[in-house]
């Protein structure tokens, strides 16, 4: 009778374990699947496999993290476009923007240019590059985002050390001159 219960447990344990493994191998398929295709040939141990799952899940987790970032960034930039046209007088027109807007910021030897244009003033960006260039600054980033019928484009420069606050200035008055001169003919 012990042996009977003995053989009767063994059998169970081992039709447990028979399950496990076979269900293992069934989740270890479908995590297999999810995972983009590999095209070496040989065929790579579980470990290996398992490993390269983890590093694939922690590259996505990272770029979700970019991403979310970025949507952060440009919610933020959809924020200040909002904020600079409500606070425009007389800069709306049916819910657009009618004249251009520049903000120029001036931080030691740095100078942050925002510039923020209709979809069809495009040639501003260029120019502003352009006089940026001319008074010797150098571009240290260039960006653009477009929310709406607007582009938001951020310059980030870097001035010359003698006398950065004269280069500021005359980069300053000329890119004032150039935006608002435009808006006049351009709109």
């Amino acid at each position: 009778m012990m042996n009977r219960q003995y053989s009767t447990s063994r059998t169970d344990r081992k039709t447990i374990e028979k399950n496990r493994r076979e269900q293992m191998k069934a989740l270890f398929s479908k995590l297999k699947s999810l995972l983009p295709h590999q095209s070496s040939r040989e065929v790579a141990s579980l470990p290996d496999e398992l490993d390269k799952a983890v590093n694939y899940i922690k590259k996505l987790q990272i770029n979700l993290e970019k991403m979310r970032e970025k949507k952060d960034s440009l919610m933020r930039v959809a924020k200040i476009i909002k904020n600079k046209n409500a606070g425009f007088v007389g800069g709306l027109t049916d819910g657009g923007l009618k004249s251009p807007q520049i903000e120029i910021r001036e931080l030691g030897s740095a100078l942050h240019v925002v510039l923020i244009t209709r979809l069809d003033c495009q040639f501003m960006f260029r120019e502003s590059i352009r006089v940026l260039n001319e008074e010797g600054a150098d571009i240290v980033n260039a960006s653009f985002s477009v929310v709406e019928d607007a582009i938001l484009h951020i310059i980030h420069s870097k001035i010359g050390e003698s006398a950065p606050t004269t280069v500021a200035a005359r980069v300053s008055e000329r890119l004032r001159k150039f935006v608002n001169g435009s808006s006049t003919i351009a709109f």
